[in-house]
Order: structure tokens, then C-alpha cells, then sequence
């Protein structure tokens, strides 16, 4: 099974998620989990990062932390995820080491020029469609991926209202991976683990 999403945690942790987690990373598709939660403590986010890296552990999928760079350097996670407006990329990429750091690029090539530069492990770009979870997103062109297909070798991530209708024409544009989170998680008609089986 090839390793081609990028999957992006809900904005909320209930209960049930960590076995529908399990669930889902057990499907083998998935190959970057990312925590992206807003507004919770230190304490708790910390809790629920410990519980989250046994499951990613055990299915061999790496853990990326949201926006917070400080955290990630100091705890047992793969790496960060930057958006433009979180912080230096430059003081985050000294504090990180070797550990992975992407950023958002949006529909830049300037930015993604300026992250390459300064040693970004990977390039995210988006929003392609309309998204649940960031609907006011900047939009993206397809072009951008034929760009940087030519430009860029670091691994492409896509983002922004990615379902199973819309995906392929993404991964044949030239990204790598597919970042996809209410399609998963806020699926009316499909339970989590049967949701990620529509990326293959």
C-alpha cells in the first residue's frame, strides 16, 4: 500500500478517537499524522500526544505537531508543522535539529523558494477546494504543482477540502501526499476506518 496521506487530526479529541486512529493507520496508507489543536493546554496536549505516538509507533507513520515548534523540539514527535504566520522558520529549523519541518507555502513559488532555502523538509500547498476546516483558506492553482514538480525535490503536500473525488488529479499533478481531515473525521457517511480506504 502506497503511503500517500497526510492525515490531519479533528479539532477535537473525544473519546473514541484513539481507536478509530488505530483504525485508520492500520489501513497502511497513511504516512504523516498531524495534531492540530487549538486552545488546550500544555498538560493536556501533552496527554494526548503521548497517547497518539504509541498508536503512530506501532503503525509506523510519523507524528508532526501543529504550529508548535518549542513543544516538538522538546518531546517525542517526528517534527512541526509551520503555517506563514507561526512563528521564525529560521529560529524553528535551529530548535528542531534533525527532526522534520514543514511549512505552508499557500500558492507561492516565493515561498516555497524561501522555505527550500532555509531547509524545509517539506512544502504544503493549498487550499485547492473548499474547505470545511479552513474555509476561508487561501485558494491554490494546480499549476503550482507542475511548478514545482520541475523546482522542488522535497516531498509536495496538498491541502484544502481533498475527498476521494478530487485527490488523483493532485497525486498525477506531481504531490506526494494528500492532507485530508473532515473527509476522515466529519464523514456523515462513512465511519473513519472505512473513510481512509477511499485513498489507494
Amino acid at each position: 500500500m502506497k503511503k500517500l496521506v497526510y492525515l490531519i487530526s479533528p479539532n477535537k479529541i473525544n473519546s473514541n478517537f484513539y481507536s478509530d486512529l488505530d483504525k485508520v493507520l492500520a489501513y497502511k496508507n497513511v504516512g504523516f499524522f498531524q495534531l492540530r489543536l487549538k486552545n488546550v493546554k500544555r498538560i493536556k496536549l501533552l496527554k494526548i500526544t503521548n497517547k497518539i505516538n504509541k498508536i503512530t509507533s506501532r503503525h509506523k507513520v510519523r507524528l508532526i505537531i501543529n504550529d508548535n515548534f518549542n513543544l516538538a523540539s522538546k518531546i517525542n514527535v517526528d517534527g512541526c508543522h509551520l503555517g506563514q504566520l507561526d512563528g521564525s522558520f529560521k529560529i524553528a529549523r535551529k530548535k528542531l535539529k534533525n527532526k522534520i519541518l514543514g511549512i505552508t507555502c499557500h500558492n507561492s513559488k516565493t515561498l516555497a523558494k524561501t522555505a527550500i532555502k532555509n531547509k524545509a523538509d517539506y512544502i504544503a500547498f493549498g487550499s485547492f477546494f473548499k474547505s470545511k476546516l479552513k474555509p476561508k483558506a487561501k485558494k491554490a492553482n494546480i499549476n503550482i504543482l507542475n511548478w514545482a514538480k520541475k523546482n522542488i525535490s522535497k516531498p509536495i503536500i496538498v491541502i484544502g477540502g481533498i475527498n476521494n473525488l478530487n485527490y488523483k488529479k493532485l497525486i498525477n499533478a506531481g504531490a506526494k501526499y494528500i492532507a485530508i481531515s473532515s473527509y476522515i473525521w466529519d464523514n456523515p457517511k462513512l465511519k473513519p476506518e472505512l473513510a481512509i480506504r477511499k485513498f489507494k
